[in-house]
């Protein structure tokens, strides 16, 4: 019987979850929008019988954005996923963040209601919108536990796009861990999404040579430069090393994905190089994904 592809995009409102279903749209998964959790495994387990009645039928490819706006059958979530695990059904779960500050400039900017604003008809009963994120995410905790976190903060839609096609697409088998390696630079604050944190900004920094200043660590000058000094050589064994220990216990974990994070002052040349240099080395054995957060 051909595998049915599943893929849950849930998170913040205001995080971007209506740009991560339209990527998946665009790249041919049939996309429902806030399906209540109660009706998502009678929902599936009707698209297996479609395709047991019809061998030749196309691999199916589903994508249920499931949020807040059905608060109240939330509990009901953890269920489905155990539901889809009996069934043996591969499933991917995603959850879009962003920081209190980015969703409350959203709405301000949108000029839109929160989801969880408003607990009655009395304008007066509206809780503010920073009580209801608080509250949303106390109600989304134990989802966020479970999946795979994208930090939408600092990207832009088309950015955002790329992220979902590039972890839904990276690996068809479930139970292979997918390592994404992530730039970034910490007068920018650190990624939500990070499961590893490395600090890299005691190394020696292009950014004081005028001639690498404006290029990157994906440069070959800055790369000269980079991998002729020993501490960032030490940096870059300690860092594979540590990772490399830790791999098979994750996976071991049922673990789908893990987010390693390498953060300089300004996201652009010691980051930037030593993500590229770890996902050459860790792509040999795993999947591997690749982001810059501010080279976007």
């Amino acid at each position: 019987m051909k595998a049915l592809e599943i893929v849950f995009i849930t998170g913040m409102s205001g995080s971007g979850k209506s740009v991560a279903l339209r990527a998946l749209e665009d790249i041919g998964f049939y996309c429902v929008d806030n399906l209540p959790p109660e009706l998502a495994l009678a929902f599936i387990d009707l698209e297996l019988q479609q395709i047991s009645a019809n061998q030749n039928a196309v691999m199916p490819r589903i994508a249920i954005a499931i949020d807040v706006r059905s608060a109240k059958s939330l509990p009901v979530f953890p269920s489905v996923l155990a539901g889809l695990e009996q069934r043996h059904v591969a499933f991917k779960l995603l959850f879009l963040d962003a920081s209190d500050e980015t969703l409350i400039h959203r709405y301000s900017e949108s000029r839109r209601l929160h989801p969880l604003s408003t607990n009655a008809q009395n304008s007066d009963l509206r809780l503010a919108v920073q009580e209801a994120i608080t509250l949303e995410r106390e109600l989304l905790a134990d989802i966020r536990e479970r999946a795979h976190i994208i930090e939408t903060g600092f990207i832009r839609s088309m950015q955002l796009q790329s992220i979902v096609k590039d972890l839904v697409s990276v690996t068809k088998k479930r139970d292979i861990l997918t390592v994404v390696f992530e730039s970034f630079a910490f007068k920018r604050g650190v990624p939500l999404d990070a499961d590893y944190v490395f600090d890299v900004r005691m190394l020696p920094n292009p950014h004081y040579e005028p001639h690498l200043k404006a290029l990157t660590g994906r440069d070959q000058p800055v790369m000269d430069y980079l991998q002729s000094s020993a501490e960032v050589q030490t940096m870059q064994d300690q860092i594979t090393q540590f990772i490399s220990h830790w791999l098979a216990a994750l996976q071991n974990d049922h673990r789908s994905y893990v987010t390693v994070a390498i953060g300089c002052t300004g996201g652009q040349h010691r980051s930037v190089y030593l993500v590229e240099q770890l996902a050459t080395a860790f792509k040999q054995d795993w999947p591997v994904l690749v982001r810059h957060r501010e080279l976007g």
